[in-house]
């Protein structure tokens, strides 16, 4: 299985949805909508973002 990373190429934001999707192995779309339509209801997703985002290191093995 793939290791957790966030992805050089095909990121929109930071590339987090797009490294959680290639770790799990379904389409970057369909995760990206997940998300989005996640986000519409209260909680702390914005915020698990942007730990994912410091946390994720990127493709190569060096954090930004």
């Amino acid at each position: 299985m793939k290791s957790l990373t966030r992805p050089r190429s095909g990121r929109l934001l930071a590339g987090v949805c797009a490294g959680i999707a290639d770790r799990l192995g379904l389409p970057r779309l369909l995760v990206r909508v997940v998300w989005v339509i996640l986000s519409l209801f209260p909680g702390p997703l914005w915020i698990a973002y942007v730990v994912l985002w410091i946390l994720m290191p990127g493709e190569g093995g060096r954090r930004r």
